[in-house]
Parts: structure tokens; C-alpha cells; sequence
């Protein structure tokens, strides 16, 4: 027969409600609670950049790409409709009178692929140095179209991406390489040269962006030989870039002090870079990142580094425009922000 005990639960002594408000207590100190503050901002941001580049760039789905026709769709009608079929009705073609305009039409970038048709022949032109996401998605349509016709549809690469850049993806890295190590400097330089001035907290973000672009051109330039791109344009690119990111952050930094991780973590790390179209394709983005992208400094690095490499003809003046529009507005914002506060980057 069990035995049952009616004894009272065992009571919490004094020494362990002390022990557990000296707990509480010590978690609301400065040291300790400023550590609870990182770990509650730096989890989710990871998490988010985890989420973001998931399901932005993990999951490219073809939308609205720009394409060209040479020749009248009715002569291969089944040409034209297969594809379209197998792209999910993600091409957008435009008529072009000859084979000379498309491609010259690949060659400023207003096109991504061309169909030319003839009444016993067809062509799919690509373009890698383009996009390579976008090339691989046609490429593996124009396969499915072909085991369905009876004379396969030929593929032909017009302008494809040197060996030192298969997957087009250098871009990409120098702009973020750039990205982080501007808005990363500024958090050190604010943890470890506290006693700096505006005006010379100033200088060194100069020195940084002139100095930071010159190593990464030297990088994927002279050493890597990685980017087929004038240097002098690459060291400009990333220098921008180094600067759009360190002035933002010193902007934040002036108004929200250490939580200015959290703008310029979401602004250039989660939105730009996933929209800039260095990994991913402008065209196989989702329809928000795909129209915001052009107008971040990720996106427009990407782009003056991209155009720079495999069509230095067709260089526009947009990213710089953007770039230049950033770089001001953070400047002003940081003067404007540090005289209204009357404190500088460094918390001063």
C-alpha cells in the first residue's frame, strides 16, 4: 500500500530570494543590461538577414523580363508560345527589324535574351554578363522547348562572363565588402576614438572611403585579376560606396547612438543588397526589391561596377546620380542632426 505524505511544499528560503533579486538586480546594471540589449538587437537582425536573402534571393522567380523578336512570330508560332509557357509568361518581347539592332540592343542592357526566327530556323540569343540567373533560367526553358520541336532551338551566348567571373558574382562582393566596411568603421571609431571632433571624425570617413576603395580595386584588380574593369572605375565605385554607407551610419549614430545598427543593418545590408542585382537579377526579383534597388547605394555600386566590366559602352549616369544624392543627404542630415543634438558621431 503507497504511503502519502501531506507535507507542505519545502518554503523558498530568504538566502535564495536574496540570491534571486541580486539576480534581477545585477541584470539591470549598466555592463549587463547593455549586453541584454545587444543580444535583443542582434538576433533578430541576424534572423532577418537570414529571412531576407531566403526568400529574396533563395526563391528567384522570373517576372516582366525584357526580350526582343527578330522576324514574324506566325512562321514559328509554337516557338514563341512553348517559351513563354516555360517562363510562366515572364517575357516581354519587342519587335526589333533586324539582327544587328537586337543585339545591339543586348549590348546597352535594355534587353536580357532575343528570339530570331526564320521559317526553318530559330535562335535564342542570351546574355550572361547580363544577368547569369536570368541567362540560366532561359537556358533550361529554351532545353524543355527543344525536346519538344522537331529541330531544336539554338542557344547562343553573345556576350558571356570571363573565367575570372563565371557566376558574375565580384560585383557584388566588392559592394559589399564596401558596404560593411563603412558603416563598420564608423561603430569602431566611435568605440575606440571617442575623443575624436566632427570635423575630424569627418577627415577619417574621407581617408577611409579614398584608402578603402583603393585596396578592394587593387584586390579584384592588379592582384585577383577577378574584374575585367578600368581600375580607376572601380576605385571610384567603391570608394561611393564607402562613403554612402560611413556617412549614414554617422548620421544614425548622431541620433539613435548604438541602435544606429538597426537603420543601416535593414537599409544596406537586408533591403540593399539583396535588391541590388548582383547576386540575383533585377528580373527574378520579388516586385518591391526589384523597383527599389536602383535607387540604394548597393544597387547603384553594382551597377557602375557591372556596366564597367562587360559593357563599359552603355555606362549611365543614374547610379552615379544616386550615389551622389545619398552621399549629400546623409552628409547634410549628419551636420544638420549634430547641431540640432549638440553631439557628434561619437557621442560626445
Amino acid at each position: 500500500m503507497d504511503e502519502r505524505t501531506n507535507d507542505p511544499p519545502p518554503r523558498e528560503t530568504s538566502g535564495e530570494r536574496h540570491a534571486a533579486r541580486g539576480v534581477g538586480a545585477r541584470l539591470v546594471r549598466p555592463p549587463y543590461r547593455n549586453a541584454l540589449v545587444l543580444l535583443a538587437i542582434a538576433i533578430p537582425l541576424a534572423a532577418l538577414f537570414v529571412a531576407s536573402y531566403s526568400v529574396v534571393l533563395g526563391r528567384p522567380m522570373p517576372r516582366d523580363i525584357p526580350a526582343g523578336i527578330v522576324g514574324d512570330a506566325r512562321v514559328q508560332p509554337e516557338v514563341v508560345s512553348q517559351l513563354e509557357s516555360a517562363t510562366g509568361g515572364a517575357l516581354v518581347f519587342r519587335t526589333f527589324g533586324s539582327v544587328s539592332a537586337v543585339r545591339s540592343a543586348l549590348g546597352d542592357q535594355s534587353i536580357y535574351a532575343a528570339l530570331v526566327l526564320t521559317p526553318d530556323h530559330s535562335q535564342l540569343l542570351l546574355s550572361s554578363a547580363s544577368g547569369v540567373s536570368v541567362s540560366r533560367v532561359l537556358h533550361q526553358a529554351a532545353d524543355q522547348v527543344s525536346q519538344q520541336m522537331p529541330r531544336p532551338l539554338e542557344i547562343i551566348d553573345v556576350h558571356p562572363l570571363p573565367p575570372s567571373d563565371p557566376q558574375g558574382l565580384v560585383s557584388f562582393y566588392v559592394t559589399l565588402g564596401a558596404t560593411i566596411l563603412g558603416f563598420l568603421s564608423m561603430f569602431q571609431l566611435r568605440a575606440h576614438a571617442a575623443q575624436l571632433s566632427l570635423r575630424e571624425w569627418l577627415a577619417f570617413l574621407v581617408v577611409l572611403a579614398v584608402l578603402g576603395g583603393l585596396a578592394l580595386a587593387v584586390v579584384v584588380g592588379p592582384l585577383l585579376g577577378a574584374l575585367p574593369a578600368p581600375f580607376a572605375e572601380v576605385w571610384v565605385a567603391a570608394s561611393l560606396e564607402i562613403a554612402a554607407s560611413a556617412l549614414f551610419t554617422s548620421a544614425m549614430l548622431v541620433l539613435f547612438g548604438t541602435l544606429a545598427i538597426i537603420p543601416t543593418w535593414v537599409l544596406f545590408i537586408v533591403m540593399g543588397n539583396t535588391s541590388s542585382g548582383g547576386a540575383v537579377a533585377i528580373p527574378l526579383l520579388p516586385g518591391f526589391f526589384a523597383f527599389v534597388g536602383r535607387y540604394l547605394p548597393p544597387g547603384a555600386t553594382v551597377n557602375i561596377l557591372h556596366a564597367a566590366s562587360y559593357f563599359p559602352s552603355a555606362q549611365r549616369s543614374e547610379p552615379f546620380l544616386v550615389l551622389a544624392v545619398w552621399i549629400l543627404g546623409a552628409a547634410v542630415a549628419l551636420l544638420v542632426s549634430a547641431r540640432l543634438r549638440r553631439r557628434g558621431p561619437t557621442g560626445q
